[in-house]
Parts: structure tokens; sequence; C-alpha cells
């Protein structure tokens, strides 16, 4: 098959030029270099969420009775559930 001229064209430029191939991207993965000099913190003890899907008349009310007793969401869940294995017979637990 004959070269038409625009092919002849380019390749005669491609051979008179040197054709730089860029190089490939190579991924660094970055490190976090832990500070020496400070002290590490002591973990508290293992904790996990207990939770659920409610209202937010729920929350509100929560919040309204946490703010009167002067008290947190925390505090009153705990609470709650120690209400609760106390009365199915499972006994208080003091360290929530």
């Amino acid at each position: 098959m004959p070269e038409n001229s625009l092919s002849a064209a380019i390749a005669g430029n491609l051979a008179d030029q040197e054709v730089e191939t860029p190089a490939p991207k190579v991924k660094t993965r970055r490190t976090k270099v832990a500070n020496q000099s400070a002290p590490k913190k002591a973990k508290p003890s293992k904790t996990v969420l207990v939770g659920g899907h409610f209202p937010p008349a729920v929350l509100k009310q929560l919040r309204i009775i946490a703010a009167e007793d002067d008290t947190t969401n925390q505090a009153l869940l705990e609470e709650a559930l120690n209400l609760l294995f106390v009365k199915k017979g499972r006994g208080k637990i003091n360290s929530l």
C-alpha cells in the first residue's frame, strides 16, 4: 500500500525528532513519622457503640432529661440499660 503524502510527512518529521516518552507515574506511600519525644497516651478500656434508630423526638426527649438532671446522654443510657438488665435478671453492670 503506497504511503500518502501526509503519512510520509509525519513519518519524516518523527524520524528527524527525538521522541520523548513520559516516565511512568510511580505511586509512593506516605508514612506517618511518630514523634519520638511525645509520650504515648494510655488508651482507655475498649468500648463499643450500642445504638439504634429512633425518631428524632426520642433524642430530643433524652436531651431534655439530660439537661434537667444536669447529666449526659451517656449517663442516662447507662442508667436505662442497668434498669433493663436488673429487670431481666441479669444484674446491674456498674462499669459500663
